[in-house]
C-alpha cells in the first residue's frame, strides 16, 4: 500500500469514527459560519443594550424572549423540516436570521436590539431539529450520539472564538460601534454559510407520507397530538430537565454583568472572552470520549452528571470575585456540557421515525415556555441583589438534579 492510499484509508477511518459525511460536514460549516457572527455579538448583547439606555428589566426581558423564541420556534423549525427536509428549511431558517442581523446595524437603539432579536437569537433553536433530524437520517444507529456530539463540539468553537473576537471589537471600537461592526460581521458570514450549505447539503425533500408496518404517517402538525406520542420516559426527563434549566437561566444573561459590572475585581471584555473560550473548551475536550461511551451504555450516568455541573456553576460563581477564581467557575460551567450530546440523542431515539424533527421541536418547545418565565424572574431577582438570584438557580438546580436521579429513566439504546 502507498503512502497515499495508507494516509486515505486513515482518513476515511477518522470520518468514519467521527460521523462525518458530505451532508453533516455541509451543517457543520453552516454552525461554524453562522455561528461564529452570532456569538462574536450575542454574548455581549446585554452590555450593548446598557450603552443605549435600556435597564436591567430590559436585559431580562431579552433573556426570556430568547427562552420563549426558542421554545415557539423550535416546534415549527421541527415541523418545517419533517415536511420540507434539512437543506429547504435551513435556507428559510438562514435568511431569518440574516435579517434580524441587517435591522440591529441599521438601528442603533435597544428597541431595535430586541426586534432584531426576535429574528436571530433563536437560530440555533430553530435550525437544531432539522441539523440533528440530517444527522439521524444519514448516520447508523451506533453512530447517533457520536454525530451528535460532533455538532455539539462544532458548536463551541463559534462559541469560544466569537466573544473573544467580539471582545476585541468592544476594546478597539468601544461598546456601541463595537458591537454593530460585530453584528456586520456576523451577516457577511451568514451569507457564506448560506452559500455553503446549498452546495454541500444533498437535496432531502422528503416524501410527504411514511408508510409505517401499520398505517400511513404524515408529519403532525398538531402539537397536542404529537404530545400524546411522546415516551414516558422522555416526560420524566423533560420535568427534571425544565428544573435544570431553571438553575442555568435565572442568572444566564447576567453572568456577563456579574464578571464585568458586579464584583470589586471585575474583567474588561477581552478577559470575558478569554473566559467564555475557557469554557468551550473544556467543554469540546469531553464532547468525543463521552460520544464513544454513551454509544456503548446506558444514558442516564450521563445525564445525571450533567446535571449536577449545571447545578454547582451559580453557588461556585457567587464565589468567584476575581479573574483567576472566574477560571475555575468558567471550567466547571463548560463542564455542564458532558452529557448534553447524550441527552439530545436520548431524545431523538425516543421519538417516533415519522416526526423526529417535530418531536424534538415539542420537547424544546414545552421546556422553554416554561424556562422563559425563570429568565424574566431572574432579572427580579437580580434587583433584589445577585446574591439572591444566584442561590435561587442553586437551589432550582438540586431539585430538578435530584429528581433525575429518583425517576429518570436509564435506557440503553
Amino acid at each position: 500500500m502507498t503512502t497515499s492510499e495508507t494516509l486515505k484509508t486513515r482518513v476515511s477511518r477518522l470520518t468514519g469514527f467521527l460521523g462525518l459525511q458530505r451532508s453533516t460536514v455541509g451543517v457543520l460549516a453552516m454552525v461554524v459560519l453562522v455561528g461564529m457572527g452570532e456569538r462574536m455579538a450575542e454574548r455581549f448583547l446585554p452590555i450593548y443594550m446598557l450603552a443605549l439606555g435600556g435597564g436591567v428589566l430590559a436585559i431580562g426581558l431579552l433573556q426570556a424572549m430568547d427562552n420563549l423564541l426558542s421554545a415557539l420556534y423550535a416546534f415549527p423549525g421541527g415541523y418545517l423540516s419533517d415536511r420540507l427536509g434539512t437543506k429547504r428549511s435551513l435556507l428559510i431558517f438562514n435568511l431569518v436570521a440574516m435579517a434580524g442581523f441587517a435591522l440591529v446595524i441599521l438601528v442603533p437603539a435597544w428597541q431595535a436590539v430586541l426586534l432584531g432579536a426576535v429574528l436571530f437569537i433563536s437560530w440555533s433553536a430553530i435550525s437544531l431539529p432539522a441539523t440533528l433530524s440530517l444527522i439521524y437520517k444519514v448516520l447508523p444507529q451506533n453512530k447517533r450520539t457520536m454525530g451528535v456530539s460532533m455538532h455539539s463540539l462544532v458548536r463551541r468553537i463559534p462559541m469560544a472564538l466569537g466573544p473573544l473576537l467580539g471582545g476585541l471589537f468592544i476594546g478597539i471600537w468601544g461598546e456601541r460601534d463595537g458591537v454593530r461592526l460585530a453584528f456586520g460581521a456576523a451577516l457577511v458570514m451568514a451569507v457564506a454559510a448560506l452559500l455553503f450549505q446549498q452546495r454541500m447539503i444533498e437535496d432531502d425533500t422528503p416524501d410527504k407520507r411514511l408508510v409505517s408496518d401499520t398505517c400511513v404517517l404524515a408529519p403532525e402538525k398538531n402539537p397536542l397530538r404529537l404530545l400524546r406520542l411522546m415516551n414516558p420516559a422522555m416526560k420524566n426527563l423533560l420535568v427534571t430537565d425544565i428544573l435544570v434549566r431553571f438553575c442555568e437561566q435565572i442568572p444566564y444573561a447576567f453572568v456577563v454583568v456579574w464578571c464585568m459590572k458586579t464584583i470589586e475585581d471585575s474583567v474588561s471584555a477581552v478577559q470575558f472572552g478569554l473566559l467564555t473560550a475557557i469554557e468551550m473548551i473544556t467543554a469540546v475536550l469531553v464532547y468525543i470520549p463521552v460520544a464513544y461511551l454513551a454509544d456503548r451504555s446506558a444514558k442516564k450516568p450521563f445525564v445525571l452528571i450533567t446535571f449536577m455541573f449545571f447545578t454547582f456553576f451559580p453557588l461556585v460563581l457567587l464565589f468567584s470575585r476575581s479573574f483567576e477564581w472566574l477560571i475555575l467557575a468558567f471550567i466547571l460551567r463548560g463542564l455542564k456540557e458532558f452529557g448534553e450530546p447524550t441527552r439530545k440523542a436520548l431524545i431523538m431515539d425516543l421519538s417516533p421515525d415519522h416526526c423526529k424533527a417535530g418531536m424534538f421541536g415539542l420537547y424544546y418547545l414545552i421546556r422553554d415556555v416554561f424556562v422563559s418565565i425563570a429568565a424574566f424572574g431572574g432579572a427580579f431577582l437580580w434587583q433584589i441583589s445577585p446574591e439572591t438570584n444566584l442561590i435561587t438557580a442553586f437551589v432550582f438546580g438540586i431539585i430538578g438534579t435530584a429528581g433525575f436521579a429518583i425517576f429518570g429513566r436509564d435506557i440503553k439504546v
